[in-house]
């Protein structure tokens, strides 16, 4: 340790190697099941900024993982360690290979508590991420995080710390739960609008036109400029909202085609995408001059008076996704094809026309408001993320 290092250091903090206080589980179940372990958590079991593990698998449904964990260990993700994956647990059970269990070596030299926090930190991620090896799929190594060295603070410092990293991820979790709430609020709201609506019809009579876009070759990178065209790749039309970071840049600028320009107001669908997502809809709030829809992208062209929000609102619903599924066709698992044939016999429910407006606008302020709600809660993940680097800083 230099003296330049020493010199950075606050009063009683001290620098030291990873390994120095942490080490690797290696606890082992051969059989699981046998073991009473009731719980298995892979890496996508584990949201990327996210402490709490939310969601898991069932040991008895079936699995091959043998790395038992225990409740207050560490659970980090170590392949693609850019995703940032760490989650502290609360349960006991078995994890994927692909995540490490750690755990402090001494709790009087560094807290329990305190661990998880210091593998929040953005040094500990370009540690992992800068010493991870492999093209496809790269992962670190516990070797390469045993030598991330970090400054330690003194072990009556630390539960002042790990309050104060709390606090900050407490607004996070509260903007969150608000955010379910919201968004099941819209869900409930949607499906009430179109479930006991009187009218009954096909979508085809409701819309003035359906256009499909253009096959063009692009280079998978989104455009540098307003300046550069470029063309939506199918996962632009994302589950919540537009996606206009979805897209390939043109190798030949002059095959973009005003035709096939994204405009506002616009409600796209996906016309080809996997099982799941072929059929999604979402609408674009802003014009993009510089980009085109794919061959792959339909654009569904209301009739007059009906208001764009109704009509995408409708696609979103339950009955409305299951029909597309149940109507794409393809003989490979991995693409399904709906056609515009198909996407105008689909009959939906809407409301009498005199209340189009009202129903639209209800449905705005829903999305208005889940959109507000999300927008705070990234935004209270980035504050949460630079208090902890605060909190833990030498300097």
């Amino acid at each position: 340790m230099s003296d330049k290092n020493n010199k950075a250091l606050k009063t009683g903090w001290r620098q030291v190697k990873f390994d120095d206080v942490v080490r690797l589980s290696k606890a082992r179940s051969q059989d699981p099941l046998a073991d009473g372990i009731e719980r298995y958590v892979g890496l996508e079991h584990l949201e990327p900024g996210e402490l709490r593990i939310r969601n898991w698998g069932n040991v008895a449904d079936g699995v091959t993982f043998t790395s038992v964990f225990q409740p207050g260990q560490v659970l980090f993700g170590k392949r693609r360690a850019y995703q940032r994956k760490v989650a502290v647990a609360d349960f006991s059970g078995v994890c994927s290979g692909d995540i490490y269990v750690l755990e402090t070596k001494d709790a009087q030299v560094l807290l329990p508590e305190l661990l998880p926090f210091i593998c929040q930190t953005d040094a500990f991620f370009d540690h992992a991420v800068g010493t991870s090896a492999g093209s496809l799929s790269p992962r670190t190594n516990w070797t390469s995080l045993a030598d991330f060295e970090f400054a330690l603070p003194p072990i009556t410092e630390q539960p002042t710390i790990v309050k104060a990293c709390r606090s900050a991820l407490e607004t996070v979790v509260a903007y969150e739960d608000a955010l379910k709430a919201a968004l099941a609020y819209q869900a409930s709201l949607r499906e009430k609008t179109f479930s006991i609506a009187p009218i009954f019809t096909r979508l085809g009579d409701i819309l003035k036109d359906i256009q499909a876009g253009k096959s063009v070759v692009g280079v998978d990178k989104s455009p540098s400029s307003d300046e550069e065209y470029a063309v939506l790749k199918v996962s632009a039309v994302g589950k919540r909202s537009f996606l206009p970071a979805e897209s390939k840049t043109l190798i030949k600028q002059a095959d973009f085609m005003d035709i096939h320009k994204v405009r506002a107001g616009d409600v796209l669908i996906t016309r080809a995408n996997t099982p799941d997502l072929v059929g999604l809809a979402c609408l674009v709030t802003r014009a993009h001059q510089n980009l085109m829809l794919s061959d792959k992208t339909l654009r569904l062209v209301p009739a007059k008076g009906m208001p764009n929000r109704l009509l995408l609102e409708a696609l979103r619903t339950q009955v409305a996704r299951q029909y597309m599924k149940a109507n794409a066709t393809g003989t490979g698992g991995a693409m399904k094809n709906i056609s515009q044939a198909k996407i105008r016999e689909m009959l939906i429910k809407l409301p009498n026309e005199e209340k189009w407006g009202e129903h639209a606008t209800q449905l705005e302020s829903a999305e208005s408001t889940v959109n507000l709600i999300e927008a705070r809660h990234i935004n209270a993940k980035k504050i949460a993320r630079l208090a902890i680097h605060d909190f833990l800083g030498a300097h």
